[in-house]
């Protein structure tokens, strides 16, 4: 069982726009239905800049953020039946209770037991787990991966094969899987079809892998960095177009390049301009478009509804739309069969100590995913 005060290396974001220091914690051992986990890789998302930049409306501070990572379970608290000491464990930021109506209707992994203390920041009984320096230090996510060791819900963790390496597969806590089902869980994608994906990032580059996997014949990538079109087109991307290199907008350069739109459209960056073009893009009758980015606060969507009366069905998808609990160990098994790809994602590998490099390198365009290593 669980034993005491844990102290170990985390990065802190003291206040938001600063980069993270490296400061020495305190990590309570776990209550009832908790879990703690040493922390063996974690990788850097964009969703971890976003808070970090202040934009984000439910950003606490301070915080240890991270939400990609994966670990072993260090000890368990009083009440946790499907985890012990020793687990290969992935945390979630969706959980899988099993028991809300979300849990219980296959249309959804919005999994809500937990979400309300998730969202501001701390454990299901509205307290934290982390100190520094005599404050407390706010949860990120349910899952507070940039820690040598964090505490989670029990709800809230993956138990995955011994086998797996944990500095590659920490990156199905969020891009990859979210990717990857955008494309066979949200939109379905057809064998024989053509897609379009917007914005050739890690989760860009998961949707293509998706797509392909689905059998989709034609998959456009579509971005600003013509650098990013090589490792598209190694994912499985027939063909890159760069909106700037066209007077026109990108929706009619796509529609006449696919004779009269495509069948299924992928937003992945978050910009709500680039979310109309994905929508306007799809064929009449029948397109789809999935809206995988997520926008800054307080931003609208807009089309004129003719689109959707005329057949085009708008989507979103959280997490790829997996039951994270029962799905991602899966997910994990068909990387182990090569069905999926998971390193080809990794650019960098980095000591965790400079955490910081791997935002810079993640804001400059230059890297997919940037793993950190204790």
């Amino acid at each position: 069982m669980a034993s005491g005060v844990i102290k170990c290396k985390a990065a802190v974001a003291w206040e938001a726009g600063k980069p993270l220091s490296i400061e020495e914690v305190e990590v309570a051992p776990p209550k009832a239905h908790e879990v703690r986990i040493k922390v063996v890789a974690t990788a850097v998302c964009h969703t971890d800049a976003y808070t970090l930049s202040g934009a984000d409306p439910e950003g606490c501070f301070p915080v240890i953020l991270g939400h990609e990572g994966a670990g072993i379970v260090e000890s368990v608290g009083e009440g946790v039946t499907k985890l012990k000491p020793g687990d290969t464990v992935i945390p979630l930021y969706i959980p899988q209770c099993g028991e809300c109506k979300f849990c219980l209707n296959p249309k959804t992994n919005l999994c809500q037991k937990i979400r309300v203390t998730q969202g501001k920041g701390l454990m299901p009984d509205a307290t934290s787990r982390f100190t520094c320096k005599g404050k407390q230090i706010y949860h990120f996510m349910g899952t507070s991966t940039f820690s040598e060791y964090t505490v989670v819900a029990d709800i809230s963790v993956a138990k995955i094969d011994a086998a797996a390496p944990l500095d590659k597969v920490c990156l199905l806590g969020c891009g990859i899987s979210t990717g990857y089902g955008a494309a066979i869980n949200t939109a379905k994608v057809e064998p024989g079809s053509t897609c379009a994906v917007f914005g050739l990032g890690g989760v860009g580059l998961a949707v293509i892998m998706g797509c392909k996997v689905a059998g989709a014949s034609r998959i456009i990538g579509v971005d600003l960095n013509k650098d990013k079109f090589a490792k598209a087109k190694e994912f499985g991307a027939t063909e890159c177009i760069n909106p700037q290199d066209f007077k026109k907008p990108i929706q009619e350069v796509l529609v006449e390049l696919t004779d009269g739109g495509v069948d299924y459209s992928f937003e992945c960056i978050g910009n709500v301009g680039v979310m109309r073009a994905a929508l306007e893009s799809c064929h009449k009758g029948w397109g789809v478009s999935v809206i995988v980015g997520v926008a800054a606060a307080g931003q609208e969507i807009s089309t004129r509804p003719f689109q959707l009366v005329t057949g085009r069905t708008w989507k979103g998808t959280a997490f790829g739309g997996w039951k994270s609990v029962e799905s991602v160990p899966k997910l994990v098994a068909e990387y182990m069969s090569k069905k999926i790809k998971v390193d080809e994602f990794v650019t960098h590998t980095l000591p965790f100590d400079k955490i910081n490099e791997a935002f810079q390198l993640m804001h400059a365009g230059k890297s997919i995913r940037s793993v950190l290593k204790f």
